[in-house]
């Protein structure tokens, strides 16, 4: 609206009085007169009063109109601005939607991709889980037909041989084997095999036994035979002596003991009984406690007959055969076959476990088994 507009809407200002025409003065109402020049200043003063107002009021009217249009030429030009701005930001958001489509053909054809590539690598778990499943059973298999078979020779060589020792380092052999499998469920097995080995053990003959079977015979070596068994050596010969001697080609007399020819000996009588107490080192070996008690009595009976008892050695001898068969106690034989009971039936619940689970999986993938 300009300013013309303005000045044409707004009321006309009311016209200042017209000032009275000059009278003629009147001399006789000289008073009148001025009263009536004061009453026409006055009302000038006020027409002056009023243009001055209406002036003022234009002139603010003019600076506000003016203020509008300048707020209005500024509010042109913000939104005109804005208008650029918002026609800008449309362009952008269609390039960005442009974008986010192509970004989201992208990472559909990602997923897509990475999908693929999950299949594949389970694929790929599921060959080599089954790989693994493969090599590890052949192995823990091959472990467990080596803890068998050496349980069964220990089981046999006890039964057998009477071999404790033999026995005992079987099972342990059969332990280590053991603990090498990779599946836990057999360490019931590897406690029952512990025990069988622990009573293998102590069914087994002392060392320090069999060390001083040895011990003595070697000891025999150097015992004294008894003086009747020893030729008497005469200190000189008497008449009756060269008699004797001469006659002794013709006629011999000897004194006999009870006691064969070959036992008065004194080499034969040594390995008799060197020959006993092997017997009683052997049955202790065999842990045939029986059999230990019978070579030792001969041992001693052999030293009480042959030997010199009075001697101090003989005494020690006889003294240590008389503790070792009084420490010697006859045992129970050693129940085995526990543990390959349990080793066996293990391995047939696994084994009908792997047939349960073979359709399983071949269900759970989709193929066949």
């Amino acid at each position: 609206m300009s300013q013309d507009d303005l000045d044409a809407d707004r009321p006309a200002a009311p016209a200042p009085a017209a000032a009275p025409a000059p009278r003629r003065p009147v001399p006789a109402s000289a008073p009148r007169r001025g009263g009536a020049l004061a009453l026409a200043l006055l009302l000038a003063l006020l027409a002056l009063v009023l243009a001055g107002y209406v002036a003022w009021r234009q002139w603010q009217q003019a600076q506000g109109t003016a203020s509008d249009s300048r707020t209005l030429n500024g509010l042109d030009e913000r939104v005109g601005h804005l208008e650029s701005t918002l026609a800008g930001m449309g362009d952008e958001r269609t390039l960005l939607r442009q974008r986010l489509g192509d970004a989201e053909q992208v990472n559909r054809g990602l997923r897509e991709e990475l999908l693929g590539q999950s299949e594949r690598l389970r694929n790929l778990e599921d060959a080599v889980a089954k790989l693994s499943e493969k090599s590890l059973s052949g192995h823990d298999a091959m472990l467990l037909d080596e803890t068998e078979t050496l349980l069964r020779m220990g089981q046999q060589r006890y039964a057998l041989f009477h071999d404790a020792q033999g026995a005992a380092a079987a099972y342990g052999l059969a332990d280590q084997a053991l603990a090498a499998v990779n599946d836990g469920a057999f360490s019931g097995v590897r406690q029952s095999i512990a025990a069988e080995r622990e009573a293998l053990e102590q069914s087994q003959p002392r060392t320090n036994a069999i060390d001083t079977l040895q011990q003595l015979r070697g000891t025999l070596q150097t015992l004294p035979l008894k003086p009747q068994d020893m030729p008497a050596a005469s200190a000189s010969p008497g008449a009756w002596e060269r008699i004797r001697h001469a006659l002794a080609s013709l006629v011999s007399v000897q004194r006999d003991s009870g006691a064969p020819l070959a036992v008065a000996d004194a080499r034969f009588a040594r390995e008799l009984t060197a020959l006993d107490l092997a017997q009683a080192q052997a049955a202790l070996l065999a842990a045939d406690v029986e059999a230990t008690h019978a070579a030792i009595a001969r041992a001693q009976a052999a030293l009480a007959a042959q030997f010199d008892t009075a001697d101090a050695a003989v005494a020690h001898v006889q003294a240590q055969l008389a503790a070792l068969a009084q420490s010697l106690k006859p045992t129970a034989p050693v129940q085995l076959g526990a543990a390959l009971t349990e080793l066996r039936n293990l391995r047939a619940v696994h084994a009908l476990k792997a047939v349960d689970a073979a359709p399983a999986r071949a269900a759970s993938t989709g193929r066949r088994p």
